[in-house]
């Protein structure tokens, strides 16, 4: 079987990589695609995942993304044909629906957010399988362009599938040179409190004006205690982090274990989806500074309390956690491979 694997954004090297390792390990040949956006080629190097790159995320109006999007999925086409590919796989790429589509090479999308609008809808329309958490109502999923009869609903997080063998290393913090501001790889033996914080997905269609997420900035760099580390989705938001000169603010250059990092840290707090639920799998405290329309995933979590929302800086509750590190409920990634190779056939 050949399979060909879309990543376009950060969080899917993550998410996919215990699939494409399975797939693999199964015999299964695969050549893996990405595009230059964020930390999403560094992600893929760090795993270990050849790839080729093709275009790149554009900022801008929906006519600047729909020629980004033309252009981008008229390269792939040339380059996917005559591969002979038996599936194409992604976590939402509208490229691997527009190219398998034209190439009728059967698809399987992932997803755990509904609310992503015209992207959504022609990803779920063109896929023969979709694979959502259970935790989304079928009626969503219907309206967002995923007939009953391509679901494959899964319990729990995505999170707590790849994130099931992960073994947290003390090695990010020396990577940050985090022990010149007082952090320990024994978080128990310092005095500090260290919040990683995710800015939110500006560019993406289900964004929304966030008008919280500089005061946030501004209330941990003015806690004497507080280390923070942000973790950027673009070069924009690197630039702008690091201009604020904080003593207390780290904004790696690069892509980093930012799951071993949650897993050391005393708090999170983000303005995305999936570093939210990275903190919930790992058993860290995360508020959510989330501005567009709320999903059922974390609308679930916030009603369980595993997940809270953040009105304003001043209602931060900074605290020393303790406790294991690791994942709190980790799932067998097998459930998700059958789910992919059964779309096959």
């Amino acid at each position: 079987m050949r399979v060909w694997v879309d990543c376009t954004a950060a969080a899917h090297p993550l998410v996919l990589a215990p699939i494409i390792r399975g797939l693999r390990e199964r015999g299964a040949a695969l050549e893996v695609t990405t595009r230059s956006y964020g930390q999403t080629e560094g992600l893929l190097e760090r795993l270990g995942i050849g790839y080729e790159s093709f275009g790149a995320h554009v900022e801008g109006g929906p006519a600047a993304k729909a020629g980004a999007l033309a252009g981008r999925s008229w390269t792939l086409l040339r380059w996917a044909r005559g591969r002979g590919f038996d599936l194409a796989l992604a976590h939402g790429s509208v490229d691997t629906a527009m190219v398998g589509t034209a190439l009728r090479i059967p698809q399987v999308q992932m997803q755990d957010y509904e609310f992503a609008g015209l992207q959504r809808k022609l990803a779920w329309r063109a896929a023969r399988r979709v694979i959502v958490p259970d935790a989304i109502p079928v009626e969503r999923l219907r309206a967002a362009g995923a007939r009953p009869e391509k679901l494959i609903r899964y319990p729990g997080l995505k999170e707590d599938y790849y994130l099931a063998d992960l073994r947290p290393g003390p090695e990010v913090l020396a990577e940050l040179d985090l022990g010149r501001l007082g952090i320990e790889a024994e978080r128990g033996a310092d005095d500090r409190l260290l919040v990683v914080v995710r800015p939110p997905p500006e560019g993406s269609s289900y964004h929304a004006e966030n008008p919280i997420y500089e005061r946030v900035l501004d209330r941990l760099t003015a806690e004497p205690a507080v280390i923070v580390v942000l973790i950027p989705r673009t070069e924009g938001q690197r630039r702008a982090a690091t201009a604020r000169s904080a003593p207390s603010l780290v904004v790696p250059e690069r892509a980093i274990d930012a799951q071993s990092l949650i897993a050391y840290s005393d708090l999170v707090v983000s303005a995305g989806g999936t570093m939210n639920r990275e903190a919930v799998a790992l058993g860290i405290p995360v508020y959510t500074i989330f501005s567009g329309r709320m999903g059922a995933v974390d609308e679930a979590l916030i009603k369980a309390g595993r997940l809270r929302e953040l009105g304003a800086p001043e209602a931060l509750e900074l605290g020393k956690r303790s406790g294991p590190l690791g994942p709190v409920e980790p799932r067998d990634p097998d459930l998700l491979i059958d789910s992919v190779i059964g779309a096959v056939g």
